[in-house]
């Protein structure tokens, strides 16, 4: 079978992972994430989704249009739950490096938002880097997409948070500065993402690395490790010079 299938986006996700570094590594893992999908035309239209405001989740479809496009594809992948050190097949894993770079995420969808002429789906729980391209939104329908008795492998079990996280007074002060009124819930965010361990697995065979810097929205969060404890100590806008996202 030779047949080639060509594929357009129906919109783009707009989400605060403005930088690969920090991406939690499944959907609803951190619920302060608040995204939303703006939909391109001719797709921008509210009768295409008639009847979905009574589904409280969604599936989406998308490209991995940062990851692999140009590297290609790989038989075998170092899964983050394995620590990055055992590898398994690309199909018993949801790497991005795949034959056709497509990722799914179920994530919870709070109905559609139109601002002048732009309409989108605002959603919950996302784990999509800015700017992904969304082929497709489907229901998530429970009595078919949840299936109790399934094994889940080597992710058989939600991943616990890792990390306590703490704000210096600095952090404190600049993070008011930066979310006054509090409606981008960027505390939350910002706990939910570091307690989650968004360094690459191998990062355990370097205990000497204490400082990161992990990007989200326009803002560069620098925190340092301690043990079990991160302690965030500067939010700061990113500066226009900037290229690294990780340990500086």
């Amino acid at each position: 079978m030779n047949r080639r299938f060509e594929f357009e986006p129906i919109g783009l996700c707009r989400s605060p992972y403005t930088d690969k570094f920090g991406i939690p590594r499944q959907p609803r893992l951190v619920t302060a994430a608040e995204a939303r999908i703006e939909l391109l035309p001719p797709y921008d239209r509210e009768e295409a989704f008639a009847g979905l405001d009574g589904f409280s989740h969604v599936w989406l479809l998308f490209v991995f249009h940062q990851d692999c496009l140009e590297g290609g594809w790989r038989a075998q992948v170092r899964p983050p739950r394995l620590g990055g050190r055992d590898k398994v097949g690309v199909f018993a894993s949801r790497s991005p490096y795949r034959p056709n770079p497509i990722g799914i995420s179920a994530v919870a969808q709070h109905g559609l938002e139109r601002q002048g002429k732009r309409l989108a789906l605002r959603i919950a729980g996302a784990d999509l880097l800015d700017g992904t391209p969304i082929l497709d939104i489907k229901p998530y329908v429970p009595y078919a997409d949840a299936i109790p008795e399934a094994e889940g492998g080597f992710a058989h079990t939600r991943p616990q948070a890792r990390f306590q996280v703490g704000f210096s007074a600095q952090a404190h002060r600049q993070l008011i500065e930066q979310d006054a009124d509090g409606r981008r819930r960027l505390r939350a965010l910002i706990e939910q993402v570091i307690a989650q361990d968004p360094r690459p697995g191998y990062m355990d065979r370097y205990p000497e690395r204490r400082a990161f810097v992990v990007q989200l929205y326009a803002l560069e969060i620098h925190w340092q490790l301690d043990g079990d404890r991160a302690l965030v100590t500067c939010v700061r806008p990113v500066p226009s010079t900037s290229v690294s996202k990780t340990e500086r």
